[in-house]
């Protein structure tokens, strides 16, 4: 796979293309199936890259990128295993979560989906954040998990997607405030990308006195649990992962002047 990949990234646009008219759904499904293969190469800067580029390049047809997106939002892909954590289907998870990101951002220009499928796809993949509970970052000798993160991203990209309905807004506020209480502290930049969700939250008009309620409640939770449980593990890891992000949405919204 590692051949045919590194041939199709060396190859002109023409070639490119030329390939794809004649070859492009074989491809595709060997793609899939190596999407979360649990090395660095292959999976990321092998066949991610090649994904992109056939995105950015407009090479596949619409029922190529219908048929991912279906795909992808499914059991054995976004939500292969959810819930479990040290696994290698982190991978699967989260480099499908990273698929579907561009894939909604190329709809929210294009439009490929027909509405009712678009607004499938954002209802079935806005419980993912939620639901990740494999915190990795960078995997020794396996490269990038980075399932928050990507979590985030995918989150952020149904916010920006046209068909986003605030009834979703409540679902990924409490993935974030889920994402703080995972028992480990995030130190791969996790917090910047969950604070983009909000920004994306605040250009669909989100209220700030909602967001502010959210804001305390977040506080909250640690308060009642310290009282309930006390100093335990789990609580430090929580406080300071919300602190983080509390700081990082404090700058954001500052230097953006936004939501005063």
């Amino acid at each position: 796979m590692k051949e045919t990949l590194i041939k199709i990234l060396d190859m002109n646009h023409t070639e490119r293309q030329q390939y794809m008219n004649e070859q492009g759904d074989i491809l595709i499904e060997n793609m899939l199936n190596n999407i979360g293969y649990p090395e660095d190469e292959l999976r990321d800067k092998l066949n991610y890259r090649l994904f992109i580029e056939l995105l950015a390049d407009n090479l596949l047809t619409t029922t190529q990128m219908k048929h991912l997106t279906e795909t992808l939002k499914g059991a054995d892909f976004l939500y292969a295993s959810i819930g479990e954590r040290d696994s290698d289907l982190v991978f699967t998870r989260s480099f499908s979560a990273l698929w579907l990101c561009g894939l909604l951002n190329v709809d929210s220009q294009i439009r490929f989906l027909s509405d009712e499928e678009a607004k499938g796809i954002l209802e079935e993949a806005v419980h993912y954040l939620s639901k990740e509970n494999d915190v990795r970052g960078f995997v020794h000798e396996k490269g990038w998990a980075h399932a928050i993160a990507h979590g985030a991203d995918l989150a952020t990209s149904i916010v920006a997607h046209p068909l986003f309905e605030m009834r979703f807004a409540p679902i990924l506020l409490q993935g974030i405030k889920n994402s703080l209480w995972k028992d480990s502290v995030y130190v791969d930049d996790e917090d910047e990308r969950l604070v983009t969700i909000i920004e994306k939250l605040m250009a669909k008009g989100y209220p700030e006195e909602i967001l502010i309620e959210w804001v305390e409640q977040v506080f909250d939770k640690l308060q009642f649990y310290l009282m309930e449980v006390g100093y335990t593990p789990q609580y430090f890891a929580a406080r300071t992962n919300t602190l983080h992000f509390m700081k990082t949405l404090y700058f954001t919204l500052k230097f953006s002047q936004k939501l005063p």
